[in-house]
């Protein structure tokens, strides 16, 4: 099957043929002849549309050789991320399987079981950290990239090393990759994504999603509740507890202003918490956050300090 495309894309696994350069002269527009791409009967691949939009979103990450790996000699399953490393709270990963005869993107393949490992050298024990459930197509142009998350609590050094698995299941052949080493840096300074508390005997972790994604003025402010499993070698998973964050965004090295129209965190259908915050100037902004439970009673945070800002709080530079 062929199709036509006016893009210009290089990529082993598509062909590409160019019948013109130049499209001021007599043989028109650039064309770009991309065939193989999808097989007759191989309804397991993309077309050539979807596969031109996974090569273009693939320019935009990096890959992670050493979470890659292949799956009964004839499928390839590839990680990445957008740096092609991981640092201390939320990291996104992304997930592309392809077959290794000819290279083509599968699209029915299943990625989960986060299974985050940090070896405490000292202690001689190990513990986890907050995981999604699995990772999944994410946007319709994209249904053969899969994405999850882990959010790291803290990051690697000589007193600890965090390894990584997860589980695959890509056409009929399932297993598990082999615990294979990562390294976490640290957040740069000024930079503070991930922070717990404590309700009772129960350690939670906040995440804030992609704040280097945030501009000056308005920004949706995304996160996730995660709750310490027992054992504490098990990934930890969303809360099922139901809560709402509220912030006060404040730049300390400005006296402390705040800014208006912010709107707390509230419990969204995929299991996230969603607000508003409006971040007025550039500079590093400290977000303190009170944490209440479903009936409005505070549980974490809150004015518990003797300046009257909640000690409980994500730092933001922008």
């Amino acid at each position: 099957m062929k199709k036509v495309l006016s893009y210009i894309l290089l990529g082993a696994s598509l062909i590409v043929s160019v019948s013109s350069c130049n499209s001021n002269d007599d043989l028109g527009t650039q064309e770009i002849v991309i065939p193989g791409v999808t097989i007759d009967g191989d309804i397991d691949c993309c077309s050539a549309e979807e596969a031109l939009q996974v090569y273009n979103f693939l320019q935009t990450v990096k890959i992670i050789p050493e979470l890659s790996t292949v799956v009964d000699g004839k499928y390839n399953v590839f990680a990445y991320s957008k740096t092609g490393k991981f640092h201390v709270g939320y990291n996104d990963i992304y997930f592309v399987a392809t077959k290794k005869k000819n290279g083509n993107y599968i699209k029915n393949y299943e990625i989960s079981g986060f299974t985050p490992h940090m070896l405490m050298v000292k202690m001689n024990m190990k513990h986890s950290t907050p995981v999604g459930a699995g990772a999944e197509s994410f946007d319709n142009n994209y249904l053969a990239v899969k994405r999850g998350w882990i959010s790291f609590v803290m990051s690697s050094s000589e007193n600890g090393s965090w390894t990584l698995a997860y589980n695959y299941s890509v056409l009929g052949s399932k297993g598990t990759t082999d615990e294979k080493d990562i390294t976490v840096d640290a957040l740069p300074d000024g930079q503070q994504w991930l922070k717990s508390f404590k309700v009772g005997n129960d350690t939670y972790y906040l995440t804030l999603v992609n704040p280097t994604d945030y501009k000056t003025g308005k920004n949706s402010i995304q996160a996730y509740v995660s709750k310490k499993s027992t054992p504490a070698t098990t990934p930890y998973a969303l809360a099922s507890e139901q809560f709402v964050i509220e912030i006060d965004p404040r730049m300390p090295d400005m006296g402390n202003h705040t800014s208006p129209g912010n709107q707390s965190l509230l419990l969204q259908d995929d299991g996230s918490y969603l607000g508003n915050v409006n971040l007025t100037m550039t500079g590093r902004w400290r977000i303190h956050l009170t944490v209440k439970d479903i009936n409005g009673n505070v549980v974490a945070g809150g004015d518990d300090l003797s300046d009257g800002y909640s000690s409980l709080y994500w730092d933001v530079t922008i």
